[in-house]
């Protein structure tokens, strides 16, 4: 069935069929984006965990806020149009720059306005 979420903010689900659940008015696709730097330190760490086998929390702890950042501002858009829901909810992941020293996190979705 997909992701789902309901807070009082509205309804977030992964689906574009929701089940049980009708659309009032479909208002386009909105966007967030996060873009987070590699830090030297966690690198290093990171890397001494790459050969000792683990977690790289540091990397795990930046990936999950630049998530709930892309996600915020997909909240954000979505109310700007008038949203109570957003559906087909999808994320992606790039690495970027010259380097590899930033990665972007972006997230996607339909708004709708729900009864």
């Amino acid at each position: 069935m997909g992701w789902f979420s309901k807070n009082t903010e509205g309804f977030f689900l992964s689906t574009t069929t929701p089940p049980g659940i009708g659309l009032d008015q479909y208002l386009g696709v909105v966007n967030g984006e996060a873009i987070i730097g590699a830090n030297i330190f966690r690198d290093l760490f990171s890397s001494v965990r790459d050969v000792v086998g683990g977690r790289a929390g540091g990397y795990e702890r930046a990936l999950s806020g630049a998530r709930d950042a892309a996600l915020d501002d997909l909240i954000e858009a979505a109310k700007e149009r008038g949203a109570n829901g957003v559906i087909g909810i999808d994320f992606d992941y790039e690495v970027l720059g010259e380097t590899n020293g930033m990665m972007m996190v972006a997230v996607s979705g339909t708004a709708v306005k729900l009864p």
